[in-house]
């Protein structure tokens, strides 16, 4: 069962967001009150502004819309959970399983990345990602939690260099990408080089493995170059095509598999990988 409503709150509705739902939506106040914890209602005020809401008590007002996003499959989905590596207060580093999404979408964020880290530590912390990494690759998440993190960890990953073998992803793409060995495609204007290896390719189903070594970073720049290449990476989305919001897209194969980096807070080189991991 699926729900995708906008419901506008009219003259002599409920004007407490459970009861309204509950006299607009057929499901149980439990359930409804579900759907609301793992991020599938939305409100938009009317100032325009749209939030997830999660209290069930919130006061709505004439004028405002109210949208619910329920997908009984996902409310029942088994948790995915991240493992944390290693906590230095100024970053942490995780293991982020594959199939987990980085952020919620419409239908919810209970399973997303940035969920789960918000509840991760004793006391609330700031996110402050590195455009150089994709964090739509599962293996290893890299977190500032300052900017002064951000910035020193830059200098060894960053936009415009990354240290030779700092970064190291492992992904699936359609075709054989023959003997490549680098991609050397300019992204919005600024240089962009990407170093590549084929590990296998498997004729059934017309697919490679292969392991890439960003040497710049800028944004989004494995999977701009793949698809460059015509090689698109199993499960990217080809941001200039329509995307249809009712079909949930499959994980995009892309793997960060070895990270090494100055650490900002005890100025020692730290490296770590996933290779061999099933995770």
């Amino acid at each position: 069962m699926k729900i995708d409503a906008v419901l506008e709150v009219e003259a002599g509705d409920p004007q407490i967001l459970i009861d309204f739902l509950l006299s607009n939506v057929n499901l149980s106040k439990s359930r409804l009150k579900d759907v609301m914890s793992k991020g599938g209602i939305w409100r938009v005020d009317n100032n325009g502004e749209r939030n997830r809401v999660r209290r069930a008590m919130t006061d709505i007002f004439v004028g405002e819309q109210i949208e619910i996003f329920y997908d009984e499959a996902l409310m029942s989905a088994k948790p995915i959970r991240p493992e944390l590596i290693e906590d230095y207060g100024q970053y942490s580093v995780w293991q982020k399983p594959f199939g987990m999404p980085f952020q919620g979408d419409d239908w919810g964020d209970y399973n997303s990345f940035l969920r789960n880290l918000s509840f991760a530590f004793d006391e609330p912390r700031d996110t402050v990602l590195l455009s150089s990494l994709d964090y739509s690759a599962s293996g290893l998440v890299l977190v500032p939690h300052t900017r002064k993190a951000a910035a020193a960890i830059s200098e060894s990953i960053g936009v415009d260099y990354i240290e030779d073998s700092a970064v190291h992803y492992r992904v699936d793409v359609e075709g054989d990408i023959g003997q490549l060995d680098s991609i050397e495609v300019d992204i919005e204007g600024e240089k962009a080089i990407t170093n590549i290896e084929k590990v296998k390719y498997d004729e059934r189903p017309n697919r490679s493995v292969v392991d890439v070594w960003p040497q710049t970073g800028r944004l989004n720049q494995v999977r701009t170059h793949f698809r460059a290449i015509g090689h698109p990476i199993i499960g990217d989305i080809d941001p200039s095509r329509e995307i249809d919001d009712t079909v949930r897209p499959d994980p995009v194969r892309l793997k960060l598999v070895e990270l090494t980096f100055l650490c900002p807070v005890t100025k020692v080189l730290k490296s770590y990988s996933t290779i061999g991991a099933n995770a």
